[in-house]
């Protein structure tokens, strides 16, 4: 049973890869009403993330990050709304 929990995971986890295509994942807030990179940075810390670093990819903010267990995180979020649209574990 968890040999198919740990396949499954993996299987989710390769195929839940989310890529902002032309912006329509992350809405179309216009830049000047974007939250800052700050905000998003302790929202993130809030959810119990360690955020290495912040950038802007395709119209979202891309997050690296380490969660909880020590793993690293990549994390597309919206930048009018700071919710998460998108993750990619490793």
């Amino acid at each position: 049973m968890k040999n198919v929990a740990i396949a499954l995971f993996v299987l989710v986890s390769a195929a839940g890869v989310v890529h902002a295509e032309d912006n329509k994942m992350c809405g179309d807030t216009p830049k000047d009403k974007w939250l800052t990179e700050d905000a998003v940075k302790a929202k993130a810390e809030k959810d119990g993330y360690e955020v290495r670093k912040v950038k802007v990819e395709d119209g979202c903010y891309e997050l690296y990050a380490v969660d909880a267990k020590g793993g690293k995180v990549e994390m597309l979020v919206n930048p009018g709304t700071g919710e998460v649209v998108g993750t990619e574990d490793d």
